[in-house]
């Protein structure tokens, strides 16, 4: 009965149609379902003589309506918005623990208030309030780079934590994903349709995705393939683990479980930012930070080390641990010289003696620098090394030692021997050095004479440069100092027991006058006087004797220990560039930083905003397509309903006609 195979397979149709309304209806507000559509067919035909009969309706198949194309771009996009908004929330945090916004707050003014606390300093070199207002500045700048340094070590490390949990989660999804490739490819190869299941993982790809940008390859019967990074997660029903790796340079990056081939360039999602924040973008602003506080602490130290304050010359310095004493393990170490002036304490008579560093075989560790102190090399000084590397040197008894350069108050050499060995003039030297090399002054005697008498001159040169005529003849007065060049200054006294000072034709004395007394950078580098310790902005501190003893800030230069030359140069460093900073002043390079971190959130805050306007009308568009709009489900609900009634009503017509035939019969 051809007649009832037609109304049963057009309520059959109807239901399943109802069926499909209904779970439209009913997932109207889940997220990640698509609109599935019924699709029906004519049922085959039969010829009855000249009439072509219907056979019913076929439920062809059930459609889920979706523009792949859409959805993966919108998957790009929101996985794209992801990573921004991770790096955007970071940066933010570190912008405001910079605490530029707030006037006076940030380190940008804890730099100028040491640089300025110092330039007070110089100006009352030996008055105890300024000497405790640089410590107690110097102190504050170092607690703010310390503080710094550790929110950028703390951020690092939880984002590293951060990385392994958001790994844990998308391994959970790729499992996810797996199983239901496994659900959908049996479900479909059996010729059914996994519509539903399709959207569940089809969610968890959405999900996956901001998590980390995925690429997806659609194979036969529903199934996908999903690739992280290059890496293939998701083949058919099997899933591959990832793990959270370290590469050789320290750049973080993920691998499959249990392998090394640790892959860093991964980008999008929440795990995109988080490595790209790790290693690009809070790692830049991590070294130059540690830069800005590294180039501070050389900088002060390298003058600090040569200078004294008003405490005076020292007994006894020892440096700071060391992880080696090879000096070639020291990256600010260089072959060069290490200049100690040692002082007898009774009679003041001044030594200076040269230390060689990395000049031979038998100065190239600290170990070997203290034997050549020891030995005949320093005298009334000895040092040691203990197991830490420490570097310590001390005085004998009634001896003190410092580093001042300048020059000391006897000639280097001299060939003065007066007339025949008698009425010597005393040769003193005083000034302090202002040149900005190590130089030897040559000084030559022009004519025979009488100090104070005729026209005896002194020929100042150094190397071949000429650099000025003294007159010592008539109009000198014995015992004036006189300016030979530089701010060195000279004083011939007549002999004491003649009352006459003779100088001869082509006599000559010379005077080593020192800019730099360290020119290797040893002493900074082992901690030997140093204002500052640390080598980072997470250690950078000052220097416990210093904090302790105020008085220890080397101010001055000059043996007399009570000018300000040095403090004065330490604190004219607040506007001298500095190669390691980009031939910025500190200031500058910590402004440009700061700069660089608001331009990249301003940056990232503008890209967000468009991407977010981007995936807005992507899914706008997607509802257009595959949402679920309540009222055309209504109207479909009722013609099918319709459609249900008078297919049942057909049905009732056919059997009633049946019945009564049969009575007829």
């Amino acid at each position: 009965m051809s007649n009832y195979s037609i109304g049963l397979s057009g309520l059959d149709a109807a239901q399943k149609a109802l069926d499909i309304i209904g779970n439209n209806i009913a997932n109207a507000a889940t997220e990640g379902y698509h609109l599935q559509r019924i699709n029906l067919t004519p049922a085959y035909s039969s010829q009855q003589g000249p009439v072509l009969l219907g056979g019913g309706v076929n439920i062809a198949s059930v459609t889920r309506i979706i523009d792949n194309l859409l959805e993966q771009e919108i998957l790009r996009q929101r996985s794209l918005s992801e990573h921004i908004s991770q790096e955007f929330n970071t940066l933010r945090t570190v912008e405001t623990a910079f605490g530029e916004l707030s006037a006076g707050s940030g380190l940008n003014a804890a730099i100028d208030e040491f640089y300025n606390a110092l330039a007070e300093l110089s100006a009352h070199p030996t008055d105890i309030i300024w000497q405790n207002n640089a410590v107690t500045t110097a102190e504050a700048l170092a607690g703010r780079f310390r503080e710094l340094g550790q929110l950028l070590t703390t951020l690092e490390s939880q984002i590293r934590l951060e990385a392994e949990n958001t790994l844990e989660t998308i391994n959970t999804l790729i499992k996810q994903i797996a199983e239901l490739n496994d659900n959908i490819e049996r479900i479909e190869l059996g010729g059914a349709q996994a519509n539903n299941l399709r959207d569940q993982r089809d969610q968890c790809i959405t999900e996956l995705s901001k998590l980390v940008g995925i690429e997806i390859q659609n194979r036969e019967y529903g199934v996908v393939d999903v690739n992280i990074g290059g890496i293939p997660l998701v083949i058919g029903a099997s899933a591959t683990e990832l793990e959270v790796g370290l590469q050789e340079n320290g750049q973080l990056g993920i691998t499959i479980a249990g392998a090394y081939n640790v892959n860093s360039d991964v980008q999008g999602g929440r795990l995109g930012g988080l490595l790209s924040l790790k290693n690009e973008l809070l790692s830049t602003i991590h070294a130059d930070l540690d830069s800005l506080a590294t180039a501070i602490i050389q900088q002060i130290n390298q003058y600090h080390v040569q200078g004294v304050g008003t405490g005076g010359s020292f007994t006894e310095l020892t440096g700071w641990a060391n992880a080696s004493e090879n000096l070639s393990d020291f990256s600010t170490i260089s072959a060069g010289y290490v200049y100690i002036r040692v002082t007898n304490i009774s009679s003041e008579e001044v030594t200076r003696t040269a230390i060689p560093v990395l000049q031979d075989d038998s100065s190239d560790t600290l170990s070997e620098i203290a034997s050549f102190i020891n030995g005949a090399g320093v005298a009334n000084v000895s040092a040691t090394v203990n197991s830490s590397n420490q570097l310590t040197v001390s005085a004998d008894t009634g001896y003190k030692f410092d580093f001042l350069p300048g020059v000391i108050s006897e000639p280097t050499s001299s060939n003065l021997n007066g007339d025949a060995g008698t009425s010597i003039p005393t040769v003193t030297i005083s000034g302090i050095y202002t040149g900005t090399e190590n130089q030897t002054f040559t000084c030559t005697v022009l004519d025979d004479g009488q100090i104070g008498n005729g026209t005896l001159r002194v020929k100042v040169e150094i190397g071949t440069d000429f650099v000025k005529e003294v007159n010592l003849g008539q109009g000198y007065a014995a015992g004036d100092f006189v300016d030979i060049g530089y701010g060195v200054k000279v004083r011939f006294d007549l002999d004491s027991a003649t009352g006459q000072g003779i100088l001869n034709k082509d006599e000559v004395f010379t005077i080593e006058a020192l800019a730099n007394s360290d020119t290797s950078g040893l002493l900074a580098a082992v901690g030997i006087n140093t204002f500052f310790s640390g080598s980072s902005a997470a250690d950078i501190a000052v220097c416990s004797d210093i904090s302790a003893t105020p008085a220890r800030i080397a101010t001055a230069l000059g043996a007399s220990m009570t000018d300000n030359t040095n403090v004065l140069r330490m604190a004219e460093m607040k506007n001298q560039p500095i190669s390691s900073l980009n031939t910025m002043t500190p200031g500058e390079f910590y402004r440009q930083l700061v700069t660089d971190i608001g331009q990249q959130l301003y940056i990232k805050q503008m890209r967000q905003d468009n991407i977010e306007g981007i995936v807005q009308n992507l899914i706008s568009q997607q509802n257009d397509i595959s949402g679920i709009d309540i009222n055309e489900q209504a109207a479909q609900l009722l013609v099918y309903e319709q459609m249900f009634q008078a297919m049942a009503k057909y049905i009732n017509t056919i059997q009633s006609s049946v019945s009564e035939i049969m009575e007829m019969i």
